[in-house]
């Protein structure tokens, strides 16, 4: 079962949502995006409900916007409780603070932020909204002046990014404050099967341009990648689900692993895998559908797809605009000239840039012995492929 929100429902997912015949909430962009492909399967809110309430039944959501429906909707079903366990990462931490007796956090409104002490968590360490999504209102801060800027900075993000998603996607109000997790940056698309056994759809290695950089912009994968995260990464889930009692539910996993193979999560994303279908790298990595995967039950043969693809690396370049752009003044974005940047384009799939802070996600192919392309595009300045008004 498919519940289709704002902000992006890719080719990808339209497609799979047809082969499969599962319902789908009647919803404007689910009308807009399966009128003449699947129309036949979008059925309302009271017969999507009842489906959904039967136990064992599998809800995919593409964006955490459905998240009020699912509570408001799904309330005598055990997944608003879920859902609030991982989206509020406060609640998260406090789930496994005991994993990690030595991790240091906070929790602290809005209001209580020029009133925080900073020194109270060892620097450099992080804040970021308590129910978060894109790396919005995210900071490092490394002294007590750089904590003054950053709270600068977020007043100020909290009125600009105020309507660009619901309360319960991404709220201004709360915040996390805690350590700096150590090592490399992984993310990973996996869903809790009936019997809460995690099952591995997509592993990304993050790539950042410098250890102060807290941006999306590019997530890889390839065999390398896929062999180090993968065991660590669900012995985790195991742990999770078993403290949390999930079953039946798909997450987008970011987490770090330390040279020792330690692995440590940052934050778990329900009712979703990589938001913006940015979890479409598998197939264009691998022939991977992990909608698919998820809604029928489907494991894979990892070992196999990675002696098939070692060599190779697949990217997707997250094309993110820096908070001074006045997006409603954007006339135009030089797609070509941003495409050429990259040796081997998969798909660039271009976004409402007047309305979100983002003017394309591209996937592309390079070798895994040459990373270049990607490195450049890391401290490129994107405003140079814009035309405004």
């Amino acid at each position: 079962m498919f519940i289709l929100e704002e902000p992006y429902v890719s080719d990808l997912l339209v497609a799979t949502i047809g082969a499969l015949g599962l319902p789908v909430l009647d919803t404007p962009i689910a009308r807009r995006r399966l009128t003449g492909r699947a129309e036949s399967l979008i059925v309302d809110a009271a017969t999507f409900a009842a489906a959904a309430a039967k136990p064992g039944a599998r809800l995919y959501a593409n964006s955490e916007n459905a998240i009020g429906w699912i509570a408001e909707h799904l309330s005598d079903t055990d997944r608003p409780r879920m859902i609030e366990l991982f989206k509020d990462k406060v609640a998260f931490r406090e789930l496994v603070a005991d994993l990690y007796p030595g991790y240091r956090f906070a929790a602290c409104s809005l209001a209580e932020l020029r009133g925080f002490d900073p020194n109270t968590i060892p620097f450099p360490f992080v804040i970021k909204p308590a129910v978060g999504f894109f790396s919005m209102g995210v900071h490092v801060v490394e002294s007590v002046e750089a904590w003054r800027k950053a709270i600068d900075a977020i007043e100020h993000e909290a009125s600009q990014f105020a309507t660009l998603y619901p309360q319960q996607v991404l709220g201004l109000d709360r915040f996390i404050i805690e350590e700096v997790i150590p090592g490399e940056e992984f993310a990973i698309d996996a869903y809790y099967d009936t019997t809460g056994t995690p099952v591995l759809v997509n592993a990304y290695t993050h790539l950042f341009a410098s250890a102060n950089d807290v941006s999306d912009r590019v997530y890889y994968t390839n065999a390398e990648t896929v062999a180090r995260l993968g065991a660590p990464a669900l012995d985790f889930l195991a742990e999770v689900g078993r403290r949390a009692r999930i079953t039946d539910f798909p997450v987008h996993v970011e987490m770090r692993i330390d040279a020792a193979g330690n692995a440590a999560p940052i934050e778990v994303n329900p009712m979703r895998f990589g938001g913006w279908c940015a979890t479409d790298l598998a197939s264009f990595a691998y022939g991977i559908n992990p909608y698919r995967c998820y809604l029928r039950g489907e494991t894979i043969d990892w070992s196999s797809i990675a002696a098939a693809t070692t060599g190779r690396t697949t990217a997707i370049v997250v094309s993110d605009l820096p908070n001074s752009v006045d997006l409603a003044r954007i006339q135009s974005v030089d797609y070509d000239g941003f495409a050429a940047r990259f040796s081997r384009v998969l798909e660039l799939r271009p976004t409402d840039f007047n309305r979100y802070p983002v003017f394309a996600f591209t996937f592309v192919a390079v070798p895994s012995n040459d990373l270049g392309e990607l490195q450049a595009v890391l401290g490129a300045d994107l405003r140079t492929h814009l035309t405004m008004r």
